[in-house]
């Protein structure tokens, strides 16, 4: 396991699309190793739009810059296809969670705000449709693997979306709306929501749970609720693990790494949930990544492990390997991350 932190390159190109030509990646290039990658961040809505019939009309408008602008991961495979990352020397693709997020808009004081980014999911088990279909991430990861690059995909677990006319909130068993947290040590980090209106996944829930009502009815009108129900059932007998809420998240995450073969996680608040939850996430990562290099022999790249890089806000390398809660300290790289983003490193 690689234990320090990586000097991530972050690019952000605001919808940048432009002619295609293929240009293939270099065939004498190094061999790769992700201590020493060149990572490039986009947020997927804001960065080419690919497609225009996905193109998202606002039932109410947002508030400037705060609802969909037309990029896609169609718009993401046209750049790569085009070697746009290839000339810029990038090894590694990071971006924004493709899952689906809440439909409503949320008005957050100074205006309303629509899930452009990503961040307020909806349901774990369903690409957004405003970024594309399963088969646009599979075009877009053949597309990356046939030149070199990596796919890193953010995951989310602590929270879900907002609560909006149209999002209904999760049970109560499954998450928290209260309270906010303050920062004063380790449980008011992680037991608590980051703001009002974000429902806190209770990760450190030993209740078993049953699907939230709100899913399965919309599972059902979708067609492939016998489906994930076969598949979440499979999933809990083969691994034996409770049927708590944050297992049959990282149920669903792990299945974005066996169906589409994105090669790692860069992990989302992750001092706001237990560490045991991320040891868990990579540990069925490794499993699904083998599972899908067995099944795509052809698209394999590699023999590197899958990689998991974590948002520990404010983590800071010359502080040394762990993270100070103040009355508590954890090492995350002990809990299945390879790096956590260095932050004094903006400065």
């Amino acid at each position: 396991m690689i234990k320090q932190s990586l000097y991530l390159l972050f690019l952000v190109i605001l919808l940048s699309c432009g002619t295609h030509k293929d240009i293939s990646k270099n065939k004498n290039a190094q061999p790769f190793v992700w201590e020493n990658a060149t990572v490039y961040f986009l947020l997927t809505d804001r960065f080419c739009n690919g497609d225009v019939s996905n193109d998202y009309k606002h039932p109410v408008a947002p508030a400037d810059f705060r609802g969909y602008m037309g990029g896609d991961i169609k718009g993401i495979t046209a750049k790569i296809k085009e070697g746009y990352f290839d000339k810029l020397g990038v090894d590694a693709i990071w971006m924004s969670p493709l899952v689906e997020n809440i439909t409503s808009g949320v008005d957050e004081g100074t205006g309303l705000s629509y899930g452009f980014h990503g961040y307020w999911t909806k349901d774990w088990t369903k690409t957004d449709a405003r970024l594309g279909t399963d088969a646009d991430i599979r075009e877009m990861v053949k597309a990356a693997h046939k030149r070199g690059i990596r796919i890193l995909m953010d995951a989310v677990i602590n929270h879900t979306g907002p609560v909006t006319p149209t999002d209904t909130k999760w049970p109560d068993e499954w998450v928290r709306t209260s309270p906010n947290c303050t920062y004063k040590g380790y449980e008011t980090t992680i037991s608590c929501t980051l703001v009002s209106n974000l429902p806190d996944v209770k990760t450190e829930s030993l209740a078993e749970v049953g699907l939230p009502g709100h899913l399965i009815q919309k599972w059902k009108s979708e067609g492939r609720y016998e489906k994930e129900v076969a598949e979440l059932n499979a999933f809990f007998t083969r691994t034996g693990y409770p049927r708590r809420p944050y297992y049959y998240i990282v149920k669903w995450l792990t299945d974005l790494i066996r169906d589409f073969g994105i090669d790692g996680f860069r992990v989302d608040t992750v001092k706001h949930t237990e560490e045991d939850v991320w040891a868990t996430l990579y540990q069925e990562a490794e499993i699904a990544f083998a599972d899908w290099k067995k099944n795509q022999p052809a698209e394999v790249l590699d023999d590197q492990n899958f990689f998991m890089v974590g948002e520990v806000y404010n983590y800071y390398i010359g502080a040394g390997r762990e993270f100070d809660f103040g009355d508590r300290k954890v090492d995350y790289f002990g809990h299945g991350f390879h790096s956590l983003i260095n932050f004094r490193f903006q400065i």
